[in-house]
């Protein structure tokens, strides 16, 4: 069973930054695809950033130029930069995994890590 454990939330002033991880328990970030997700209170789940087994990455338009998805392979880790936060970024962020085999479809999530951004 694949783990994933979040890390580096908290409260920041209006265009501060953070950076986010997420730790795998398997070496899995290499093979499958990673994201960082959020939901806000009495909203949906919505896609931030993935980064894709082979390194490529995609930004919800609302975060582009804002912040960064990065991964580790050596440490199994996925990293989420954010700056000039807003407080329209505050929401509980989570990581994910996904993969694709053949007819078959793997997805984990992580519990979830709390970012407040608030003067």
């Amino acid at each position: 069973q694949v783990q994933l454990v979040e890390s580096g939330g908290g409260l920041v002033q209006p265009g501060g930054s953070l950076r986010l991880s997420c730790v795998t328990s398997v070496s899995i970030i290499s093979i499958y695809a990673m994201g960082w997700y959020r939901q806000a209170p009495g909203k949906q789940r919505e896609l931030v950033a993935t980064i894709s087994s082979g390194g490529s990455s995609n930004y919800a338009d609302s975060v582009k130029g804002r912040f960064t998805i990065s991964r580790d392979s050596s440490e199994n880790t996925v990293y989420l930069q954010m700056s000039s936060l807003k407080p329209e970024d505050t929401a509980v962020y989570y990581c994910n995994a996904y993969r694709m085999l053949g007819r078959s479809t793997y997805s984990y999530w992580g519990q979830g890590t709390q970012v407040t951004v608030s003067s």
